[in-house]
């Protein structure tokens, strides 16, 4: 009975992981089985319901009236199977999208309305537009702290919908002015009707500035010939033909790079450790998308410490002959704690300096192709020549060892209050 009511608890309601306990005189019992048809579960009463129709139709007042609307998607848009309902909403009322980190996929990466994903590590123009907003439109997201910042001054100029099947979030974190409680998919499927066309054309203008103005902080907008993370992953989007793949990550500054640079087309084609940030997430969390979608290019992008925390799953990747390709952007350090020492202790780095093996002998170990690479003409040449092998493939991708990933908002801070990459100098300044 517990395995079913185990199952049954990680897949409805808000899905996640179950524990199941068993102890040492159930494994060694012998006992007569027979698997149960139902489960009953006093007190486990999650909410699969179409929401409050009054809150609803409030909703959609909101929106309508509103001068500068914003959506804010998160996660449990895919986990309702939305995202066309969500596309729909966006093009109807011409309202900008933006998202969660976990929420990346759930709206198209390249629509002309997508704009990125916001918080401690989003675009600036995203942070922007989450805090000039006069009405946000949030569903799924739980709006922790690394998307909203300091709580008291989120998006303080708007009136806050906030769309959860989930009641324990509504104002767990934020005020909330219009608490939906409710499945992502059929709230929308009951708005969309009550939605009136509009254009927005002077919020989309200023959004487009603030687009236009972070672009030229951007670091790929900087001459430079240092191999770069950010400009490794905007090739492999590009050598994906734009984002035809499924993308697993570790944690750390490449997990942001990633995001930022990998315009994410398809839903779930991101799989990343948000809330709990758990190092060594990418190669196991790749093995499961292949196996799960044996016709699917996956990738791994992994820094070269959080791959080390699992790579001994190279041998499960060997034994299932999984194609599965890997990269490491390897910068000797536990990068992002790097950059909190850089900028916050005085660069006093102390347990971040990494001593790393050979990854292309120790994929080789393994029977696995390997490459490594350390200038930036030979990164797309690289990417081909992993897609163009059978099987799995390693690069071990030499990068620059003290870039940062910008912006950045620091703790307890507002997102208007962002450390960001400084502009480039102009010829003749200094």
């Amino acid at each position: 009975m517990a395995i079913k009511e185990a199952f049954h608890i990680a897949r409805t309601g808000r899905p996640g992981p179950v524990l199941v306990d068993v102890c040492k005189d159930v494994q060694q019992a012998e006992m007569d089985f027979e698997y149960p048809k139902s489960v009953n579960l006093p007190g486990y009463h999650p909410n699969q319901n179409a929401p409050d129709s009054a809150s609803v139709t409030h909703a959609a007042r909101l929106l309508n009236e509103a001068k500068r609307p914003l959506i804010v998607a998160g996660q449990g848009v895919s986990i309702a199977k939305a995202e066309a309902e969500l596309r729909q909403l966006a093009e109807m009322a011409n309202i900008p999208v933006a998202t969660s980190l976990l929420g990346v996929g759930t709206f198209p990466g390249t629509h002309p309305l997508a704009i990125s994903w916001g918080g401690m590590h989003g675009e600036a123009y995203t942070n922007f537009a989450m805090q000039e907003c006069d009405v946000m439109f949030a569903i799924g997201a739980r709006l922790d702290d690394r998307l909203t910042g300091a709580f008291e001054t989120f998006a303080a100029k708007a009136k806050i919908i906030h769309v959860d099947l989930d009641p324990a979030e509504m104002g767990k974190n934020i005020t909330i002015d219009t608490p939906v409680v409710g499945d992502a998919l059929l709230t929308l499927r009951e708005l969309l009707p009550q939605i009136q066309p509009n254009e927005h054309p002077t919020w989309l203008a200023q959004i487009e500035e603030w687009r236009s103005e972070s672009n030229d902080r951007d670091i790929l907008s900087q001459e430079t010939d240092e191999l770069i993370a950010p400009y490794i992953m905007r090739q492999l989007w590009h050598a994906t033909n734009e984002g035809d793949c499924t993308v697993s990550t570790d944690v750390g500054q490449h997990q942001m790079w990633e995001a930022q640079y990998f315009f994410h087309t398809k839903r779930r084609s991101l799989l990343t450790s948000g809330g709990l940030g758990t190092m060594g997430y990418g190669l196991p969390a790749a093995i499961g998308a292949q196996m799960g979608l044996p016709d699917e290019e996956v990738w791994v992008v992994a820094g070269d410490g959080g791959f080390q925390m699992t790579m001994v799953e190279l041998s499960t990747v060997v034994q299932e002959q999984l194609p599965i390709k890997i990269i490491i952007i390897n910068n000797g350090f536990l990068g992002m704690v790097r950059q909190w020492q850089d900028v916050f202790y005085n660069k006093r780095h102390s347990g971040t300096p990494l001593f790393n093996p050979d990854f292309v002998k120790l994929a080789e170990a393994y029977g696995i192709k390997g490459r490594s690479v350390t200038r930036k003409e030979d990164v797309m040449d690289a990417l081909k020549a992993a897609q163009a092998h059978d099987g799995p493939y390693l690069l071990d991708f030499q990068v620059e060892e003290f870039t940062n990933v910008y912006p950045m908002v620091a703790p307890a801070k507002s997102n208007a209050d962002m450390i960001r990459r400084p502009l480039p100098l102009m010829e003749g300044e200094n």
